[in-house]
């Protein structure tokens, strides 16, 4: 074995006697309490229909890309599809990406500049806090949804400044005050930027169009793999924006484009989203539903969340991995989040809701819940 070879080993090892060694894990048959599939999208049939049918009406497309977009990759047809998400949200321009982190990656690492300053919340998603890191940019994080602690940050900031949150924060589950981030960062002149990965499908354009706070905010960023099942992101904001990142963000520049298969898939969702009426219903119906069953004891707190990302914190990685193995035993596919994904002392089970998920199905897993949360 390498000297390499042995430090993998022991960091592998270090992982393992600390009980937080990730493994892959195949798919199963248990009840989904656990994907971003918020929709049912990634299960429809209409969809899969759809998409077939749409390549079928383009026989000249090719299986792959053949290039980055700025050599042999780009397709008129992504151009079309980049001015259509983005009037769907009501922006003037997007450029898209192949997944959210390459998004956040390009859009962070190239905005902010030596001497600029980029403020994230803590919760923030890990790709937004790696961009922010390769900008070489001045980088504070601020109390969750805690505007004192904004403030506090912004007072310290030089250059142009970037404020960075979600809509709706994936391991919390829970919402920003984002109009009082809004006002904070314009009183200070900066400029605020929202992943919207986990809101698209509960709230269809995403919480931003929603509140209609699209023009003040300088960038969003929507991600296709949770509720429209498909694989890919879109950075939206001004057409100015989308000419630099098509100049200076390296994950756009220098990567293969997308497929013709991806980008149809894309589009057909963004169709089906256009009629999901009644599966955002079913959706808001389920969270309210979940919420109501569940009795939790203080000591093992629900998080306060709005949307299909629902929580209970077990404060250790053994008691959350121990409940999720039950539920799985159960049939239902809930997972442990454990540190370091989340803080320590903040482990939990994460538990995401669907359209598609049965009222018995919920009523059933919340019983069990509530026998352990107050046995």
């Amino acid at each position: 074995m390498t000297s390499a070879e042995k430090y993998i080993e022991s960091k592998l090892e270090e992982r393992r006697s600390s009980g937080i060694y990730r493994t892959l894990k195949p798919e199963n048959d248990l009840i989904d309490f656990c994907s971003n599939d918020y929709l049912g999208f990634a299960r429809s049939v209409a969809l899969k229909s759809s998409i077939d049918l749409e390549v079928q009406n383009h026989p000249q497309s090719l299986n792959g890309s053949t290039g980055s977009r700025l050599l042999s990759g780009n397709l008129q047809y992504a151009e079309d599809l980049e001015k259509s998400i983005a009037a769907y949200h009501q922006y003037q321009a997007g450029l898209l990406f192949n997944s959210g982190y390459d998004a956040n990656l390009g859009l962070l690492s190239s905005l902010a500049l030596r001497g600029d300053t980029i403020i994230l919340d803590e919760l923030i998603h890990a790709s937004a806090i790696d961009g922010a890191r390769l900008s070489y940019a001045n980088r504070y994080s601020f109390k969750h949804n805690d505007t004192g602690s904004l403030e506090a940050k912004l007072k310290l900031a030089k250059g142009n400044c970037y404020v960075v949150i979600e809509s709706v924060y994936s391991m919390d589950g829970n919402t920003p005050p984002l109009l009082d981030i809004l006002n904070i960062a314009e009183r200070y002149g900066a400029h605020l930027i929202v992943d919207e990965a986990h809101a698209v499908g509960l709230y269809p354009k995403g919480l931003v169009t929603e509140l209609g706070l699209q023009g003040k905010v300088f960038a969003s960023l929507v991600t296709f793999g949770k509720a429209l099942s498909g694989h890919g992101a879109i950075i939206l904001g001004s057409d100015i924006l989308r000419q630099y990142l098509i100049n200076f963000a390296r994950p756009f520049i220098y990567t293969t484009a997308a497929s013709f298969h991806q980008l149809a898939s894309i589009k057909m969702a963004y169709q089906l989203l256009n009629n999901a009426e009644p599966e955002i219903i079913s959706l808001k119906n389920n969270i309210k539903l979940f919420k109501e069953q569940i009795k939790p004891e203080s000591v093992y707190p629900l998080l306060n969340s709005d949307s299909p990302i629902q929580c209970i914190v077990f404060k250790s990685n053994d008691k959350a991995r121990d409940i999720a193995n039950i539920l799985q035993n159960k049939g239902f596919d809930v997972r442990a989040i454990l540190s370091p994904t989340v803080a320590t002392g903040t482990e939990r089970i994460r538990i995401c809701l669907h359209a598609f998920n049965t009222a018995n199905d919920i009523n059933k897993l919340a019983t069990i819940i509530n026998q352990f949360i107050n046995a």
